[in-house]
């Protein structure tokens, strides 16, 4: 279906884009379910071992991975452009990579698919949906609005 399709370019972007520097990777054939107190959504847990061709910090891995088909779209180069010229918006930090490292090396990553910034008594949410193949746009936007929701939630108490 739709959000599978959608996810899989994702997940296959982000392997193609370790491969070079991974010994191993593990992708699975299926993604499984994340389920949230809010919002329920698809997850892949990609893993993997570096080889020796791999860059010197995580750091450069993960500028590597981003911005993932997930939040810059496919073919990436034409998809960034057309978003340059179109979206009408600076993200800040909405899409970025957001995880950990520690002084061995090991760390995990993820793509801030929403987010909330939060200056003194202001707060900027931001979500979003993929526009792929078979997307309709009532759908998406009710999408966004549920996980915008989700956010909201979390900062404003009744």
């Amino acid at each position: 279906d739709k959000d599978r399709a959608e996810h899989r370019l994702t997940v296959d972007g982000v392997a193609a884009a370790l491969a070079p520097w991974c010994e191993s990777i593990n992708v699975p054939d299926r993604p499984g379910v994340v389920a949230l107190r809010n919002v329920i959504h698809l997850g892949t847990r990609i893993t993997g071992t570096l080889g020796a061709s791999a860059p010197a910090s995580v750091l450069d891995l993960v500028a590597a991975l981003h911005p993932t088909a997930a939040v810059g779209g496919q073919p990436s180069k034409q998809a960034l452009s057309w978003l340059a010229n179109h979206e009408g918006l600076d993200r800040g930090r909405y899409a970025g990579p957001v995880g950990w490292v520690n002084a061995s090396g090991d760390g995990e990553w993820w793509v801030g698919i929403r987010s909330a910034e939060i200056d003194d008594t202001r707060a900027v949410l931001r979500a979003g949906c993929g526009i792929v193949t078979g997307s309709e746009p009532m759908a998406e936007l009710a999408e966004s609005q549920l996980k915008l929701q989700a956010l909201l939630a979390a900062l404003v108490r009744p």
